[in-house]
């Protein structure tokens, strides 16, 4: 499980415009659409019996607030991630309280430093990013806990959605 911010569907189309516009190696394999996020928390494996639990208390107070997402890149092992230039002290501020509400019901958190990024690609090492740069803007107001289906077909199922 993990906790997102999830492009409502203008967003969306905005994020899969973007990515068709790169040109990827043979080997790359592009995000398809219904999996776009951006992640905010991940979670790893959470036992069935808690998920109502954790859904319940997972809700913190936010402001809405734009994420601008400007610069694109190939980061190690070949992962092409679109991201903000500077993260917004709402978007930061989100992010601290998720974690304090995490800690709160004794789940843990992340250690590594929050590098706000939508992955587009994996496997992507010596794809091309579009000429023009990307100036794509999201209005956040509202965040989700997802569950990842596991199994043949896979994907993302919202659990909750907050805000």
């Amino acid at each position: 499980m993990f906790l997102a911010l999830w492009p409502a569907p203008d967003e969306r189309a905005q994020l899969v415009h973007y990515l068709q516009q790169w040109t990827w190696p043979r080997e790359s394999s592009p995000i398809t659409a219904d999996r776009l996020h951006l992640t905010l928390h991940f979670l790893g494996t959470v036992a069935r019996e808690r998920v109502a639990e954790l859904a319940a208390r997972l809700q913190v107070p936010t402001t809405a607030f734009e994420l601008c997402l400007t610069r694109a890149e190939i980061w190690p092992r070949g992962l092409a991630v679109l991201q903000t230039s500077e993260p917004s002290a709402a978007l930061i501020e989100l992010h601290v309280r998720l974690a304090e509400a995490l800690r709160a019901i004794d789940l843990s958190v992340e250690a590594r430093r929050f590098r706000p990024h939508v992955t587009l690609a994996r496997r992507a090492a010596g794809a091309s990013p579009p000429a023009e740069p990307a100036r794509l803007h999201w209005r956040i107001s509202s965040y989700c806990l997802v569950e990842s289906v596991l199994g043949a077909g896979g994907g993302y199922h919202v659990a909750q959605h907050y805000g």
